[in-house]
């Protein structure tokens, strides 16, 4: 599967750069994950959030996605790990999942690690973007 370019807020980047230097060194368990999450952040375009287009994947979107394998639709809010909730759809960006979507456009289709080999998932809609939305980084 072709890499598609990522864009991503640069208060976002900020951010999330803090949580991987914290991260890395406490938190021994999450490594590979935090890894993933750190290559995704090294290869995205750094935009201002005015300037992020309404369709992308911030954090904070609220998005409807799609199992590509079974036709399985979910709505899912990217959120950092502390406010993570996979019960209630908050997927935190640190898991295989949240770090695939960070970044990507609706209509994309995003590939991930899971245990039992890989996952792809189709982004149909960002239902809610806070930069879109006006609300403060």
């Amino acid at each position: 599967m072709a890499r598609r370019s990522i864009y991503i807020t640069q208060s976002d980047a900020a951010r999330l750069r803090e949580l991987l230097r914290v991260q890395m060194s406490s938190n021994p368990k999450d490594r590979p994950n935090l890894r993933v999450l750190d290559e995704e952040l090294k290869r995205a375009r750094l935009v201002e959030a005015h300037r992020v287009k309404p369709d992308v994947v911030t954090m904070h979107s609220r998005l409807l996605v799609e199992d590509v394998a079974t036709g399985e639709a979910m709505e899912v809010t990217l959120v950092f790990p502390e406010e993570a909730d996979a019960a209630n759809g908050r997927i935190s960006v640190v898991a295989p999942m949240g770090a695939a979507l960070l970044g990507y456009r609706a209509g994309d289709t995003v590939e991930f690690a899971v245990p039992r080999g890989k996952r792809r998932m189709r982004i149909k809609e960002v239902l809610y973007q806070p930069e879109a939305s006006g609300v403060p980084a």
